[in-house]
């Protein structure tokens, strides 16, 4: 039955930024599915109170308080893992950091996120953790699998690792509120880079890598946000953030069994035009 290409019962899943908005939903989804599932995140607390939600709701879940930036930390999450579940099967690199605008742009006179000014501080981190982090703990994550020859990695994208970012829609009324920061559209790109490198040279594997792409998720942003995002979609909205949940499963699961350095878009047709 084709229910069965999608049931996970057993494996053991990774979820890093698995406290985030996104990550949350992406480590229930696993859970429910039959997956054993490790909420890794920066931010510990957070961490184990998603845990302790999927064990309350009768699933097997353990938390991680995990820095994608120190090797140490990456190689002590694949250690814990199989300390306690035995195998890692299906690893889901979610973690990454958010596009903050540079908080001096103001006294600078300059639109937050403004290319010409951007520090490198900022840009630095970004590709610290939204690209060499999703190295590390890939680089620890997968040895298990090579050992099986079996495993399913799926890298979290974005559409401005597609496109680049229409900063018109961070205009209101006129007035140019942010620009899109210069390391998202950078490191997305390179995130699918490193799926497709990856996704070859597991040839003759059963390792399967992939990348998802979501279209903007809405997260209680400002009115003028939704409705200038909204506008450039063909469905004419923002994504629920739910609306990721099949396609990662799709992807996690033997249901995307052909399939390796894809990239699975759910945006709503944002590229589409």
């Amino acid at each position: 039955m084709i229910q069965e290409k999608f049931n996970i019962e057993g494996k053991v899943a990774i979820v890093t930024g698995g406290a985030g908005q996104l990550g949350v939903e992406f480590c229930r989804t696993l859970a429910e599915a039959g997956a054993r599932v490790v909420v890794a995140d920066l931010h510990g607390a957070a961490a184990e109170k998603t845990a302790k939600k999927l064990r309350e709701s009768g699933f097997q879940a353990a938390s991680f308080h995990l820095d994608v930036t120190r090797i140490k930390s990456t190689r002590e999450l694949a250690t814990d893992t199989l300390s306690q579940f035995g195998r890692i099967d299906i690893l889901v690199n979610s973690a990454a950091l958010d596009p903050k605008f540079d908080k001096l742009a103001a006294s600078k006179n300059i639109a937050p996120g403004a290319f010409e000014d951007f520090p490198l501080d900022d840009w630095n981190a970004a590709l610290n953790v939204n690209l060499t982090g999703m190295f590390l703990v890939t680089q620890a994550c997968v040895q298990p699998m090579v050992k099986e020859a079996k495993g399913s990695i799926i890298n979290i994208c974005s559409t401005y690792g597609i496109n680049g970012p229409d900063q018109r829609i961070y205009v209101n009324e006129g007035k140019r509120v942010a620009f899109k920061p210069v390391y998202y559209t950078t490191t997305k790109a390179g995130v699918l880079g490193f799926t497709k490198y990856l996704a070859a040279y597991y040839a003759d594997t059963e390792i399967r890598v992939n990348a998802l792409t979501p279209g903007g998720v809405y997260n209680n942003h400002e009115e003028y946000f939704v409705k200038n995002y909204s506008a450039k979609t063909i469905m004419g909205r923002m994504a629920r953030k739910d609306e990721m949940n099949g396609a990662l499963l799709y992807l996690a699961s033997d249901a995307s069994s052909y399939m390796t350095g894809s990239n699975l878009v759910v945006d709503g047709g944002w590229t589409a035009w």
